[in-house]
């Protein structure tokens, strides 16, 4: 499994993410500049420029017309994809940390952060794909009522936002309502990442207490746990094997004085239903910050503090791989 290495930033990569088709990928860092390239050879297409401040987040629509993306400048921008256009800025209190469009691309989420009196929440705009202006007002603002929110998806048909907060609890928002339906303690630590199955009905999240775990949607019951030998930026799932893929390492402050193998900077496979290690891919010179799988599952990406970016294509063995039980 020999990767393709993406050099186009200069800064720690903060999330990539594949498009439903899993032939372009999308890549954001701290140096202000979303990429885009073809998965299957690492071409750069070209570069979506025009934030002032660190990208954090960046989400594509279903037909991969409209990229969004949310950056420390307190902004969220809507490009058009094939040519790079800003389409539209939103202007929010504080900078925005995660970005998400719903299922039918009707709506996006976006979460922002605690900063100068401004409470963290988690705002809800329409989408409309037949003009290039949005409405600036928020559909709702879901705040909540503990620790501030991290990490945020949507939930299976739209009808739930899924929150992960810096205390390790989870929630559960009937957001057309603004009601919280239901609240869990999922990790001892703040919760880094949170990715959703495809059909929404559960998902995964990772935290630096060295844990990732598998939730139900519909009733934040915890279904598996994964417990890695550092502490986790992010957690995915493979579409077509039983497998997770779990990212982290040790932390950027103390990297300096750390070899690579003894700061754990791969990318450890567990098997989902059984929770056992079932393999490494080694590479990264810094902890792993994200995580994507190809939507067709033939192969993941993973972005780095180093500010590289592997794109691993499976070899013919992974699909041939039986867990022995």
């Amino acid at each position: 499994m020999r990767p393709l290495l993406l050099q186009g930033h200069e800064r720690p990569l903060t999330q990539i993410k594949y498009n439903r088709d899993g032939d372009l990928l999308m890549t954001v860092s701290k140096d202000k500049i979303a990429n885009l390239w073809y998965s299957h050879n690492g071409e750069h297409i070209g570069c979506y420029i025009g934030h002032l401040g660190a990208l954090w987040t960046i989400d594509c629509n279903k037909t991969s017309t409209l990229v969004i993306t949310g950056a420390a400048d307190n902004t969220a921008r809507l490009w058009h994809a094939e040519t790079g256009r800003m389409l539209h800025t939103w202007e929010l209190p504080t900078a925005v940390k995660r970005v998400e469009f719903s299922q039918d691309d009707q709506y996006v989420l976006m979460v922002t952060e605690e900063r100068m009196g401004h409470k963290s929440g988690i705002y809800v705009f329409a989408i409309d794909i037949s003009r290039p202006e949005q409405s600036n007002e928020p559909i709702v603002i879901l705040r909540a009522s503990g620790a501030k929110p991290t990490v945020a998806a949507w939930g299976y048909l739209d009808k739930f936002i899924v929150s992960g907060h810096e205390d390790g609890s989870l929630s559960l928002y009937d957001w057309r309502n603004e009601e919280v339906v239901q609240t869990a303690k999922a990790h001892d630590g703040i919760i880094t990442d949170m990715q959703m199955w495809k059909d929404g009905t559960y998902f995964i999240t990772s935290s630096r207490d060295m844990t990732a775990r598998l939730f139900e949607t519909a009733t934040l019951d915890p279904m598996k746990i994964y417990k890695a030998d550092a502490p986790l930026n992010t957690a995915t799932m493979t579409p077509t094997q039983d497998l997770v893929i779990l990212g982290g390492g040790q932390a950027a402050s103390e990297v300096t004085t750390t070899s690579s193998r003894q700061g754990k900077f791969e990318s450890r496979f567990f098997h989902k239903i059984f929770e056992d290690e079932v393999g490494r891919s080694r590479g990264h010179f810094g902890p792993i910050n994200t995580l994507a799988v190809q939507p067709d599952g033939k192969g993941f990406a993973s972005g780095g503090e180093d500010g590289l970016v592997r794109v691993h294509h499976f070899d013919p063995e992974y699909f041939k791989f039986k867990y022995d039980y």
